[in-house]
């Protein structure tokens, strides 16, 4: 099965305060805030959702086709992704932006307080996903994530034009959206993502109850941090899976991307939602535990070995076959 990932392709730059932000905040002086907190340490590191993501399936044996805009400063980070399996032939370079910059500082808790310039991703809105299809000989399932507003409404549209499966994932564009603009981002997706807050900021905005969303979407999956992930498929029982067991967290930025990277893996090789929440579940655990969105490396014993731990041997068995990591 062939997909497409389209969202943001970012440098981040990560920053560790040994406080708490709830600490230094006054909830009645929000309107005045000015805060400033002393960062401990500084991470500069590759990142943007559809690089992740990718990043994480091509981790699994995939070759997804990662589609965004970049700067002319992508060089390296070009040559990074291709030579750990991402198709890169379809990313849109600017003459005159950077490359987009995620700038993100947590506290002792996991919350965290971001700032993202969006710089050469405003060009995603000229990318056609037609010659892209034809390029790679038809693609199965395309992603679109958190881009530039206008590109990815027009990548929903094109979606339901060309007849494209596609999967709606808002994610930290729901913040700014109005309910026309998402209702026009997610009407017949076959899959929404979003995590628990992100699936009631949608229903608000949309106007949409639970059940009305359900009629339009496919699948939801919904992510809740430490308490897992439930999906919810019409006309079918909910599917609860927990986190996976042993994770060490030590930052969380980066994690939902590696949980969509294992859900779309089980998902392009026909595994059951379950499974695929599960791969998601374990995959994600791995980026928890490093500083940065693709400096984990994964052995194929080790994530077999974190599955069954998890989720038990007939997981672990059903999953293997259809995965491939760079080390056994």
């Amino acid at each position: 099965m062939r997909i497409a990932i389209c969202g943001s392709i970012a440098t981040d730059h990560l920053m560790t305060f040994e406080g708490r932000f709830a600490d230094s905040l006054v909830v009645e002086q929000l309107d005045k805030i000015s805060v400033s907190f002393l960062a401990s340490d500084l991470q500069i590191r590759r990142g943007g959702i559809a690089a992740n993501i990718s990043f994480g399936m091509a981790q699994l044996g995939q070759h997804p086709v990662l589609v965004g805009s970049v700067g002319e400063d992508f060089a390296d980070y070009r040559s990074w992704l291709e030579r750990h399996g991402v198709d890169c032939e379809s990313i849109h370079t600017s003459e005159t932006l950077h490359t987009a910059r995620f700038v993100c500082t947590t506290d002792q808790d996991m919350a965290q307080m971001a700032t993202f310039y969006a710089g050469a991703m405003a060009e995603a809105r000229n990318i056609e996903l037609g010659p892209i299809a034809q390029r790679v000989g038809g693609l199965d399932l395309v992603l679109i994530g958190a881009d530039d507003p206008e590109a990815m409404a027009r990548h929903c549209d094109e979606c339901r034009t060309r007849g494209l499966r596609f999967v709606a994932d808002p994610s930290q564009q729901l913040a700014f959206a109005d309910g026309a603009f998402i209702r026009r981002l997610i009407d017949g997706a076959h899959y929404l993502f979003t995590n628990e807050y992100e699936s009631h900021l949608t229903e608000k905005k949309t106007g949409w109850s639970a059940e009305e969303i359900s009629e339009r979407v496919g699948t939801r999956v919904i992510t809740k941090g430490k308490d897992g992930a439930t999906i919810v498929t019409k006309g079918e029982d909910p599917i609860h899976v927990d986190v996976a067991k042993g994770v060490s967290p030590v930052d969380p930025t980066g994690v939902g991307d590696a949980f969509r990277a294992g859900f779309l893996t089980g998902l392009v090789n026909d595994l059951s939602h379950e499974r695929c929440a599960q791969l998601g579940s374990v995959l994600a655990g791995y980026v928890i535990e490093t500083v940065g969105t693709q400096e984990y490396r994964l052995s194929k014993s080790h994530l077999l070995g974190r599955l069954r731990e998890s989720y038990g041997e007939a997981a672990a068995d059903e999953i293997e076959p259809h995965i491939s990591c760079p080390r056994p």
